[in-house]
């Protein structure tokens, strides 16, 4: 069977590692989507879902809020300071740091404050719609 290697690795731990036909994930330039033998490629990812299409068939979601991807033929590596495997994605926790990011922007009181706050709740929103995803899947 024709597979790919997959690493998944955040800050803490690694959160994937396996092989796969296909992964598809957020590109800063729009969704990529890597099978084996896939020329060479290094470019930093939006926060979003990581979809791995595991060699049985099975689909693995990951949340990454962002980082880097490097693809070899025959491999694929996410870097993410924050990767969280969708089986884990807690919607409260979601939301309410979604409405802090929200409360943040409105008191935001200097530009860097805003951007911060503004960079915070796209990561959210990313989050919340990776959960939805990841739920319609099952």
């Amino acid at each position: 069977m024709n597979t790919i290697h997959v690493d998944v690795v955040s800050a803490e731990e690694s959160i994937f590692s396996g092989e796969a036909r296909f992964v598809a994930l957020p590109g800063e330039g729009g969704e990529l989507g890597i099978l084996p033998r896939h020329t060479p490629l290094i470019t930093r990812i939006k926060a979003g879902s990581v979809r791995i299409e595991l060699a049985d068939g099975t689909e693995e979601f990951i949340f990454v809020a962002g980082g880097i991807l490097e693809v070899q033929p025959d491999c694929v590596t996410v870097l993410s300071d924050t990767a969280i495997r969708g089986k884990d994605l807690d919607d409260e926790k979601a939301n309410a740091a979604k409405a802090a990011a929200e409360e943040a922007i409105k008191n935001a009181k200097t530009d860097i404050d805003l951007a911060k706050a503004t960079s915070e709740l796209a990561v959210m929103a990313a989050q919340i719609a990776a959960l939805r995803r990841y739920r319609q899947k099952k």
